[in-house]
């Protein structure tokens, strides 16, 4: 071995070192911003759940108020009729009573509008908090891939995938992909119908003492409601399909991954386009949500990364294999560099391992300017001593 290798080596690690420091250093200022819009969020929370209680609170005043202030204008009425059966005095204390009580009645409301303009004001706030405190919490992750990318031996790991220690890397980041997923989900739950529940909860407290004073408000804030349980539904179903598309396992793959489709082009405004074999037929649930997860994560990939216009899908079944072309007409890549970026690469690599736990393979067609292919091929013919051991990993990432 030269010396002029051994001095290139000893750079490139020292290089290496500096990156790591650098990225460490960053991770540990993006933990501080975390824990600190962590700790910003659970502020905003309880001054939210505090300005729900005044407003609770005044809502109670007002209907004690209004009560009063109807029981002041009779009076103000019968005295009215007749001055000569009543005292100057109990005259005069008629009509300052329901002139104080409307002034009160003034001031509560505008306590009211003023508590529900705060309120307005911390759920801006505490939006704001929670999406910059998601954005944190991905960064975070993914600086942890590139540290433990660093960490391992770069060069096998670009080289050699399946190497069995890089397999055992990618084992322990999947376990944590899975816990981020456990935590976005829990986030989603807590930040959408959670969230929703509650503001239910108090419309229809607010609706209910609406009924006998203000019957057209109670409608536009029944409506309101009625948009909020709606809403409250469309997350929950979206939040149990991205967990397991149900339908998978009554309808197929083919009918499961049209909808999604739809629903994909119809929130990014990205054509997609799906072809399928007419004679395509297959009743291996592992394969049929190997190739769903698979579409997936591939068009995750193509809204972070590629600005594509347009997306092709061919799904396809040969003798004993089901192949599937991901084509997009966005701004490609040098393939040379996939392991370089941590986001795109981690998503290929994670594609190609449910591809090869199937002993099937996937490559990557791409230039920079000229779009990306992904080509997918499995085998059908599965063998049971090597799959019966592989079934229970594939949904689980």
């Amino acid at each position: 071995m030269s010396d002029g290798y051994i001095q290139s080596a000893v750079k490139m690690n020292q290089v290496l070192s500096r990156i790591f420091s650098a990225i460490e250093e960053s991770k540990e200022e993006v933990f501080e911003i975390t824990d600190n819009l962590n700790k910003e969020c659970s502020r905003l929370e309880a001054k939210l759940e505090d300005v729900n209680q005044q407003i609770q609170s005044v809502i109670l005043e007002l209907d004690k108020l209004e009560q009063l202030e109807k029981k002041s204008r009779r009076a103000l009425v019968e005295v009215s009729r007749d001055f000569s059966r009543h005292s100057e005095a109990k005259i005069r204390d008629a009509y300052e009573r329901a002139n104080d009580l409307q002034v009160k009645l003034i001031l509560k409301h505008k306590e009211e509008e003023k508590l529900s303009n705060e309120r307005k004001e911390i759920e801006a706030h505490l939006r704001s908090a929670r999406r910059n405190l998601e954005k944190a919490e991905k960064l975070t992750t993914k600086f942890s891939v590139a540290l433990e990318f660093l960490e391992g031996n770069m060069e096998d790991f670009s080289n050699t995938i399946t190497d069995l220690e890089q397999r055992h890397l990618m084992g322990r980041k999947i376990i944590q992909v899975q816990e981020e997923e456990r935590k976005r989900v829990s986030r989603e739950i807590h930040d959408g119908p959670a969230q929703s529940f509650s503001n239910i909860l108090l419309k229809i407290e607010y609706c209910e003492k609406l009924m006998d004073k203000d019957i057209e408000k109670a409608k536009t804030e029944a409506q309101v409601l009625k948009d909020l349980v709606r809403g409250s539904t469309r997350e929950i179903r979206k939040i149990i399909y991205n967990l397991r598309p149900m339908a998978i396992d009554d309808l197929g793959i083919v009918p499961t991954l049209r909808r999604y489709l739809e629903d994909f082009q119809s929130e990014t405004g990205i054509e997609i386009t799906f072809h399928c074999s007419p004679d395509f037929n297959m009743e291996d649930s592992v394969l049929q949500l190997a190739l769903f997860r698979i579409a997936q994560e591939a068009l995750n990939n193509i809204t972070k990364h590629a600005q594509a216009e347009k997306v092709d899908i061919i799904l396809d079944q040969e003798h004993k294999f089901v192949t599937m072309a991901i084509k997009d007409n966005g701004i490609g890549f040098d393939t040379q560099n996939i392991r370089r970026s941590v986001d795109n690469g981690f998503g290929i690599v994670n594609m190609k391992e449910r591809a090869e736990l199937l002993n099937g393979n996937l490559k990557v067609q791409s230039e920079p300017g000229k779009g990306t292919t992904l080509l997918i091929k499995i085998p059908t013919d599965k063998q049971e001593e090597e799959t019966d051991g592989k079934n229970q990993s594939i949904d689980s990432r």
